[in-house]
């Protein structure tokens, strides 16, 4: 039988005249792995640490029965204790040239050292490569016991949550079941939303109608005429008295029943984009961009070497590899913004119709601070205000939203801000670093559908597996210092290639890692002069690691 082992009442906070959370009641169970979603700004990370322990509620209690840990969204921390896991996510101490990614890692290891009952995580794909993302999931998988899970990974929801906690408007709304299951439940509630709706519509206005007609007969009923006999008018009067006394009861009877008519509220259905982005001033050639790289170094490292790529004119265009392999590198030396600590040997030669927009990961210094989401948009845009408000509202900011400054917007609100502006201004080419990071599920869906129909040329940086598969035509990773092309998308890139020679080779390999692992064991059972145990042993952890992973995917 299941145990609690978290328990959470009458969560209450508020912020100013706005009251953020507002939870009767909230369990979790040993074998729970829950997914928390909500759009940004909703109060996701806030319930978490309340839960946690990490923040003090207005009012509500919380009560854990078992050790718990969590994975921070950001900040650093130290490796952890469990060399094991330092070894299998190469954790590192802290230093200040840690990169995103990093210190995810550190993050994440920190967390599991511990050995909690309850892992609590916040957003921890964040900055994670292809490799990262699968060390984390088999962690995850693997985890004994309960899991809370922020994550805008929808692959990683599916995969691993068995129930979806719905932060909106305050409250939470539970789905047993996992992510696909919470998608065709929340269709289907919308779905009868909009139809109680549309029968609300309708009820009320046939009630209206009948009391209007009431009304209009009510006025039409004639008095007794003055020429009319005394006994022939009391008995006209009684009855005029009595026709009007029958339709203003009548009246009266259709505006109750409008009155306590249950009220429904119209279902927050997102706008219809009709008009296609990225269209107005076409690229006619073939390609959009052919670019020859000799070398591309940063500092001491060189990220590639006689390699190449071009770019088709209406394609969509994924741009993959590990963390520090030089995708953003590669990105700013196409438009020219790196720094004189970039080396590039080689031509980019654009298509001279080519407008170029840039969306990178400090996308808040193109926009002024003091100025409204609106007026931002508005400056560059060559589009109607109405038609900018409409591809507003589906990137998550709706109605007065728009006219917030932007000094007073959340992260994820900045970045549908600097998106939105970027798909509304004068181009027909778009280079995008990272456009996901800091969106919400629902946010990235509908980016998703306006970038899967935009009229130009796309090249994007991300790491979210599932928005690469929705958007991309084309995938272009680095590969050992070279760019390889695959046309067809995600799919296409990730059909087995591998021949009976290859599953040969690696299994030499594995063999070969084995016979290492056997020398560091004598090694580290009777140490020679000069050897340095925990180095022994961090590089036998490692060396299982890649066995591990090696055989995983036989």
């Amino acid at each position: 039988m299941a145990k609690i082992v978290l328990e959470a009442a009458g969560l209450r906070l508020s912020y100013g005249e706005r009251q953020l959370l507002r939870i009767d009641q909230l369990r979790i169970y040993d074998t729970d792995r829950i997914g928390l979603i909500g759009e940004n700004g909703a109060g996701k990370t806030t319930l978490l640490r309340i839960l946690a322990g990490e923040k003090q509620p207005d009012a509500g209690t919380v009560r854990r029965f078992v050790p718990a840990a969590v994975i921070h969204q950001e900040g650093k921390c130290r490796p952890g204790e469990d060399p094991e896991l330092r070894a299998r996510f190469r954790a590192q101490e802290s230093r200040e040239s840690l990169s995103g990614g990093e210190m995810t890692r550190n993050r994440i290891s920190e967390a599991l050292s511990g050995h909690p009952e309850l892992l609590m995580a916040d957003e921890p794909t964040t900055d994670l490569d292809q490799e990262g993302l699968g060390l984390l999931r088999r962690a995850l998988m693997g985890f004994q016991g309960a899991i809370l899970l922020i994550s805008h990974d929808r692959s990683l929801l599916r995969k691993l949550c068995s129930r979806i906690w719905y932060l909106r408007d305050g409250t939470i709304l539970d789905f047993p079941g996992g992510y696909e299951d919470f998608i065709v439940e929340r269709d289907r509630r919308m779905e009868r939303e909009t139809f109680e709706y549309e029968q609300y519509k309708a009820e009320r206005k046939r009630l209206k109608e009948s009391a209007q007609r009431m009304a209009e007969r009510a006025s039409q009923v004639k008095k007794a005429p003055s020429r009319m006999g005394n006994s022939e008018a009391r008995l006209h009067t009684r009855e005029w008295t009595d026709s009007v006394l029958q339709l203003s009861h009548a009246k009266r009877t259709i505006q109750n029943r409008m009155e306590h008519l249950e009220v429904k509220e119209k279902p927050k259905a997102l706008p219809e984009i009709r008009m296609k982005l990225g269209v107005e001033h076409p690229v006619e050639a073939k390609t959009v961009l052919e670019c020859a790289c000799g070398r591309l170094q940063a500092g001491a490292s060189e990220l590639l070497r006689d390699t190449g790529f071009v770019l088709p004119t209406g394609s969509r265009t994924a741009l993959i590899g590990p963390n520090g392999c030089g995708k953003t590198t590669l990105l700013r030396e196409l438009l020219g913004r790196n720094g004189s600590e970039i080396a590039f040997q080689g031509k980019a030669r654009w298509n001279p119709a080519a407008r170029i927009g840039w969306f990178d990961q400090h996308h808040e210094q193109t926009m002024d601070r003091e100025k409204s989401v609106l007026e931002n948009i508005m400056e560059a845009s060559v589009y109607p205000e109405h038609f900018a408000r409409t591809v507003m509202a589906c990137l998550g900011l709706k109605g007065e939203a728009v006219f917030k400054p932007l000094r007073l917007l959340s992260g994820g609100e900045k970045a549908k801000t600097a998106l939105g502006r970027l798909l509304l201004m004068d181009c027909n080419t778009l280079l995008l670093d990272e456009p996901t990071n800091h969106l919400d599920l629902f946010t990235m869906e509908e980016l998703e559908k306006l970038l899967a129909s935009y009229g130009g040329t796309l090249l994007f940086v991300s790491h979210d597996e599932e928005f690469i598969r929705k958007t991309a035509t084309r995938i272009i990773r680095f590969e050992d210092g070279k760019l390889v092309t695959t046309e067809g998308g995600w799919e296409e890139m990730k059909k087995p290639v591998q021949t009976g020679g290859a599953a040969a080779d690696r299994s030499l390999e594995i063999s070969r890692l084995e016979m290492r692992m056997a020398v560091l064991s004598a090694r580290m059972a009777r140490p020679a002069k000069g050897d340095h145990p925990e180095q022994l042993r961090q590089e036998y952890l490692e060396l299982a690691r890649k066995i591990r992973e090696m055989k995983s995917e036989k």
